[in-house]
């Protein structure tokens, strides 16, 4: 089965960009977005053969969700069920009789980590929500998680150090939600590998220069890693500032 996750920065703008072009080329068995910044009935995707889940922000222009499926799930769950965390689109679970697949947009610590506290009890309940599910059947989890996990994971580690995505709560959150029983797909595959990354910023011609962060995933409960076939980075293909993440699972 192959899995995309794209945060797509805003879905009306990457479809005039060839979103639609790397949708039907890769073919996947399931695409997830993040951060589409719409509301229900201002896009109008046709996309044969898939069904379309969607969850969106309270507030217009910002955050949401987006998962379409080749494979019809068994329930659809919205959000994390924490109301003050739940208003801005952020997951969608389908569960599969085998697994439970989540898309996740993680909140941005923001400049000089002014969210911080929500982002800390963000991880907390969302790291509960996950264990939740694993107990019951295996988790792929993807998305936009806002962290670089180590030094390997961005272009300029000692520059970045305390900064939102790079902050040691954060990393350390992240590190958390490993040790309670799930891979880093990547990582797992690609240990040693530099210079891999999903984002960069639009400023200082980062992406021409590579000068990027490895912040989009696929997390997966320890007992499917002996699965992961392929976990790839399509650092070529365009449309937002960040590029498109890839799984693939026996």
């Amino acid at each position: 089965m192959k899995f995309i996750s794209w945060n797509v920065n805003g879905l009306r703008a990457c479809v005039q960009k060839g979103f639609l072009d790397f949708f039907h080329s890769v073919d996947a068995d399931f695409f997830c977005l993040q951060e589409t910044k719409l509301q229900e009935g201002q896009i109008d995707l046709d996309l044969p053969g898939y069904e379309q889940y969607w969850c969106y922000a309270e507030k217009k222009g910002y955050s949401g969700t987006a998962i379409f499926t080749k494979h019809t799930p068994v329930s659809v769950h919205y959000g994390i069920d924490v109301p003050e965390l739940d208003t801005e689109g952020r997951v969608i679970t389908l569960e599969y009789p085998e697994f439970y697949l989540v898309t996740c947009y993680t909140p941005n610590a923001q400049r000089e980590l002014a969210r911080i506290d929500h982002r800390m009890l963000w991880e907390d309940v969302f790291r509960g929500y996950l264990k939740a599910l694993d107990e019951k059947k295996p988790v792929i989890l993807c998305g936009d998680l806002n962290v670089a996990h180590n030094e390997i994971d961005l272009k300029n580690p000692s520059a970045n150090r305390g900064n939102a995505g790079f902050s040691d709560q954060e990393r350390t959150a992240f590190g958390k939600l490993l040790e309670a029983g799930f891979t880093d797909s990547f990582r797992y595959l690609h240990p040693e590998v530099t210079g891999a990354y999903t984002w960069w910023s639009y400023m200082f011609n980062a992406r021409k220069n590579n000068a990027g962060w490895r912040i989009d995933y696929f997390v997966v409960s320890d007992r499917l890693k002996e699965k992961i076939r392929t976990a790839a980075i399509h650092a070529d293909v365009m449309g937002s500032d960040h590029c498109p993440v890839e799984l693939e699972l026996d």
